[in-house]
């Protein structure tokens, strides 16, 4: 959803959207590729202009609930503190060094990423800092007249402001998936799911992808 909208805010400064999409073991890697396309289908953007890899090396990794099914994924906890068994290790430093390569090769300098630090699982690589880092690492590394801009538009939203700024550019939620275990409906248990429900619940807005289960806490009319 956050990828979405951020693709939303792109577009809706002027921005020719390219997407990219990693698969790297996740276990609704096929749900998630689905949406992506569905996304990319619903902004016209060609299959020329969308970036399909594979991380495969991060299952062979491991070390993250969502990569290594013998890892249980918890129950998602929303006040839990430290970070949860569902951070895949420094995942965001990979799609952040393709997303780099792919706009050197474009002539693109503006990259746009959903990192939500305000209101999100407490992943230490979806941070402010760590991407400021990155920017000035990417800008290091590339050639001079390359000098990559990224931009977080929904870092410091709590998740209610992103459905509200979804609905208000027309982002196609009803497409988005978030869900870290169901790929037929959302579990409504885990801390993306929850996160996900407490947003809609907050702008009063009604999610519209099925669950298995929807907390009464989260339920919206």
């Amino acid at each position: 959803m956050d990828s979405c909208v951020t693709a939303a805010v792109a577009r809706s400064l002027g921005h020719d959207l390219c997407l990219l999409h990693a698969d790297y073991g996740q276990r609704t890697e096929a749900r998630e590729a689905q949406a992506f396309h569905a996304i990319a289908e619903h902004y016209q953007v060609p299959h020329k202009r969308r970036l399909v890899v594979s991380l495969e090396g991060l299952r062979a990794v491991g070390g993250s609930a969502l990569t290594d099914r013998a890892i249980p994924l918890p129950e998602g906890a929303l006040d839990r503190e430290g970070i949860p068994a569902s951070y895949v290790p420094f995942r965001n430093a990979h799609l952040l060094s393709l997303a780099t390569s792919w706009a050197e090769v474009l002539g693109a300098r503006d990259i746009f990423v959903g990192f939500v630090e305000e209101d999100s699982s407490g992943y230490p690589d979806c941070r402010e800092a760590f991407l400021r880092a990155f920017e000035a690492a990417a800008r290091l590394g590339t050639r001079p007249e390359t000098r990559p801009t990224f931009h977080a538009p929904l870092m410091h939203r709590d998740k209610a402001a992103i459905v509200r700024l979804g609905v208000s550019l027309g982002a196609p939620l009803a497409l988005t998936w978030s869900c870290y275990d169901g790929e037929t409906v959302a579990c409504g248990r885990c801390d993306s799911c929850l996160l996900r429900l407490r947003g809609f619940h907050g702008a009063a807005v009604p999610d519209p992808i099925p669950y298995a289960r929807v907390p009464e806490r989260f339920k919206v009319g």
